[in-house]
């Protein structure tokens, strides 16, 4: 038979009590701002103060559970016919335990919908620690959490539910809260119902089936990538704008009256002028004038602002987020391989699995110029006067405040931060830069894909490529003209030109089109499928014999693309293309299976022709100019390799 009964407490001793000794027990005797004269026991706490013993506010319930074990639980009753009506119900739930009605899992799990939110909540931050997260995700958690759970009035575990949590997301998107926002609100809350269902605190999640609100239709902030240009103003304004913010010239505010009467200005009336890109370098020579007496200060200025620009420069052609660049000591660098890289450590990373990032050699030799230049000690912070070891100092101190930084930076450079789709640049942007100048570079998207260290494909093409810088018309151009007003023998013969090495552009100005300016020069492929000769490039032993005999031949080479039979052109329209090879630029000679051929007698646009397409004669009469002392093609000795 279970009970109900009132726990004793200890409180602090009440202000203007009354201490005295009754039968050897201290009593303490206060009279309460409400109320009569109230008299309890004092005895002394953990730090030596002296306590009064008092009851609790509420009821305590002490019963046998199912499992035969004794139990004292809350019931948060003040009164006593209120304490034994819950004391029943948990005698009655251990009667269906013992009777394999309900499983002890299930009884415990509704023991724990009674326990107050913020005790399971805090069990979940603890659990959160212990997996190693970072310190942003755990204090975003904790600050969103808690928030809809207050707002929602969930005092109890078993208080929460779907219903008060979708009044709540309502009446933000009311307010004007983003999609994103309120996604963030409803996914720390689900998340900590998750782990209580896997705890067997909760036997299904009561949120599961709140939909999440499009975030694509209710997007706040779009970042756009820079361009070449403004990057390179921005890395001028970052080197320059600490010592020019000393240089900067005044200017009144509520006119000239102070000027003209001669009197002396207030610091009320003028102010000074904003920086520009053309005014930059006369404040910093403006500057330099002003501080003449005081070196260490303008060296310390200077070094300053080399590294903001070169903590822009590293963001842009590494794609590091700057949480990840702000964790990099002097140790994580390797800057005098081949390859230069730096190696990020898994619990920097944003996924926890580190990564080796290789270094453009033009930003290795920038990093080894400011590791090389030591600051002092006495004038400058970079040194580590706390006596870490040199391999463990950072990098770049990254400010806190670096986006505000860039606007600054944006403004004196005459950037506009947002663009005409109110797209807007911060420090993520520069992220965003690197993506597109990897794919406005022509790289593959795999590799920019490894380059971001994204984990979808998707999330580097379409979310961190600016598809406004990239060459588009560029792209339009490099595919064949399909031109409705010339006729099929037209076509025809512009591709037996093309056979034959003629430049059809300039022999048929009707189908003349643009020159591509995205594609790299190829040479089509026009060999049967799977039967192509491929002419390797292998070096000459005797660069000035072949030059002389590449000047003997150059009007034999004119003719020689004149004179090409017209039966080579037929058998060039009846085989089929298998692809685009690129052109070489800087070819010696090409060998194929039989021969090696001098380069002087060979046109500079040439194919690559299947066996089974030209005989032996034809091939012959392709590479033989005309009034040859030979009529069969020049042999080459091949050289040993």
């Amino acid at each position: 038979m279970g009970t109900v009964y009132k726990k004793t407490v200890t409180r602090p001793l009440p202000k203007g009590a009354e201490l005295f000794t009754k039968n050897g027990q201290q009593f303490a005797r206060w009279k309460p701002a409400k109320g009569k004269t109230r008299t309890a026991k004092v005895t002394t706490g953990a730090d030596g103060s002296p306590r009064i013993l008092d009851e609790a506010g509420t009821y305590i319930a002490k019963f046998r559970d199912g499992s035969g074990y004794v139990r004292e639980v809350s019931t948060g009753c003040r009164d006593e016919d209120a304490a034994r009506s819950i004391l029943s119900k948990l005698e009655r739930r251990a009667e269906l335990v013992k009777s394999e009605v309900i499983s002890a899992t299930e009884a415990a799990t509704a023991d724990h919908l009674c326990e107050p939110f913020a005790d399971h909540f805090g069990s979940y931050l603890l659990t959160l620690q212990a997996k190693d997260v970072s310190p942003k995700h755990l204090i975003e958690t904790e600050r969103l959490a808690t928030r809809l759970a207050r707002d929602c009035q969930f005092a109890r575990l078993g208080d929460v539910g779907s219903q008060p949590v979708e009044r709540w997301l309502v009446a933000r998107k009311v307010e004007g809260m983003s999609a994103r926002t309120r996604n963030s609100y409803s996914q720390s809350l689900s998340g900590f119902c998750k782990w209580c269902v896997q705890t067997e605190r909760l036997a299904s999640n009561p949120l599961a089936r709140i939909a999440k609100a499009d975030e694509k239709s209710d997007r706040r902030r779009q970042r756009r990538a820079m361009t070449e240009a403004e990057l390179v103003k921005l890395l001028e304004v970052a080197r320059l704008r600490p010592l020019a913010e000393f240089g900067r010239e005044t200017l009144a505010v509520d006119g000239s009256e102070a000027e003209a009467t001669g009197k002396r200005r207030k610091r009320s009336n003028w102010t000074y002028k904003p920086l520009t890109l053309d005014s930059l370098h006369a404040a910093t020579k403006r500057a330099r004038e002003r501080l003449a007496d005081n070196p260490e200060f303008v060296e310390k200025l200077e070094r300053l602002g080399r590294e903001r620009a070169l903590i822009y420069k590293t963001l842009v052609l590494t794609g590091l987020r700057k949480g990840e660049l702000a964790s990099l000591t002097v140790g994580q660098l390797e800057l005098d391989g081949a390859m230069p890289f730096v190696v990020l450590n898994a619990a920097d990373e944003k996924n926890r699995q580190g990564s080796t990032i290789p270094l453009r050699h033009d930003l290795a030799n920038d990093l080894r110029d400011w590791l090389s230049d030591t600051p002092n000690a006495a004038t400058l912070r970079l040194l580590d006067d706390r006596g870490i070891h040199d391999s463990k100092r950072p990098l770049f101190l990254v400010p806190e405040s670096l986006g505000k930084i860039l606007d600054r930076d944006l403004l004196a450079a005459g950037i506009d931060k947002a663009d005409e789709r109110g797209r807007t640049i911060d420090v993520h942007a520069l992220r965003h830069s690197f993506g597109t100048l990897l794919s406005k570079g022509g790289v593959a998207p795999r590799t920019a894909q490894a380059a971001m260290r994204h984990s979808n494909i998707n999330l580097t093409m379409n979310v961190y490529t600016d598809p406004k810088l990239l060459d588009i018309q560029g792209a339009l151009d490099s595919l064949p003209s399909l031109n409705l007003n010339s006729s099929p023998s037209t076509e025809r013969q512009a591709m037996a030109m093309r056979a034959t090495g003629t430049d059809v552009q300039d022999a048929m100005p009707s189908l003349r089109h643009p020159v591509s300016l995205v594609a790299p020069p190829v040479a089509p492929n026009i060999g049967q499928r799977g039967q192509s000769v491929s002419f390797a490039v292998i070096s000459s032993d005797d660069a000035d014999e072949r030059m002389a005999r590449r000047a003997t031949h150059e009007n034999h080479m004119n003719q020689s693309k004149r004179a090409l039979p017209a039966v080579i052109a037929s058998k060039a329209l009846q085989t089929r293309s298998t692809g685009l090879e690129p052109a070489a630029s800087s070819v010696t000679s090409w060998r194929s299976n039989q021969l090696i051929y001098d380069p002087s007698l060979v046109p500079a646009r040439f194919f690559e022709f299947s066996h089974s397409s030209f005989s032996q004669p034809e091939r012959a009469a392709i590479l033989t100019p005309p009034n040859s002392p030979s009529s069969k093609p020049r042999l080459l000795q091949q050289p040993h390799c």
